[in-house]
């Protein structure tokens, strides 16, 4: 791929432009232009599990996959954003087995999911951030991304259920985060409450 720009993933924005789907936004390293892909509920779930260091009570798919790449001794050496076209981002896992390198494709949130979990990275093109990014300003507005700018990307706790909240709570109280501790337990309760 020419022209690599490296991504990290710094969460999602408040923004839905569809109902179950999420905006994951994908920061340029070094770099001030951030992408948005959308990503459906599952998908954007098990990202948001991988953000918060917190594991599910039972694998995910991207868990398992990663596991499965683990057993059979392949690396991820890479995902690469490669293509953007009628609305949808097309990604490829490039994987290494001995000797072997191949390519598969993936969907872009999936790809995502996985590169978290083996700590690949995650790479588009140039071509990709001049026609999609957002670029900001060091004049960014404070309702804009900016220094602070993860505290202005949340995950959405109400994509979990019950066990999984539950699961994150315990390990937001033993890793004394107090401040998400509170936020789960205020979407346990509104769960419980929905019953």
């Amino acid at each position: 791929m020419d022209d690599k720009v490296r991504l990290s993933v710094l969460g999602f924005s408040f923004n839905q432009t569809q109902t179950g789907t999420y905006g994951l936004v994908l920061a340029e390293e070094d770099g001030q232009r951030r992408l948005m892909v959308i990503v459906g509920t599952p998908e954007a779930q098990s990202i948001a599990f991988k953000l918060q260091n917190s594991a599910p009570p039972r694998p995910l798919t991207h868990d398992l996959f990663q596991m499965l790449l683990s057993s059979f001794k392949i690396t991820l050496l890479e995902v690469d954003i490669y293509k953007y076209e009628n609305g949808v981002f097309f990604s490829q896992l490039l994987l290494k087995q001995g000797e072997e390198t191949i390519t598969i494709e993936s969907r872009t949130s999936d790809a995502v999911g996985i590169a978290l979990r083996t700590k690949s990275p995650i790479f588009t093109t140039e071509a990709i951030m001049k026609e999609l990014a957002v670029i900001l300003d060091d004049n960014a507005a404070s309702d804009d991304f900016g220094d602070d700018e993860r505290d202005n990307i949340a995950l959405d706790y109400s994509l979990l259920n019950e066990e999984e909240l539950e699961s994150l709570l315990e390990d937001a109280v033993n890793g004394e985060d107090y401040e998400l501790a509170s936020i789960l337990r205020d979407e346990l309760e509104k769960k419980k409450g929905d019953e």
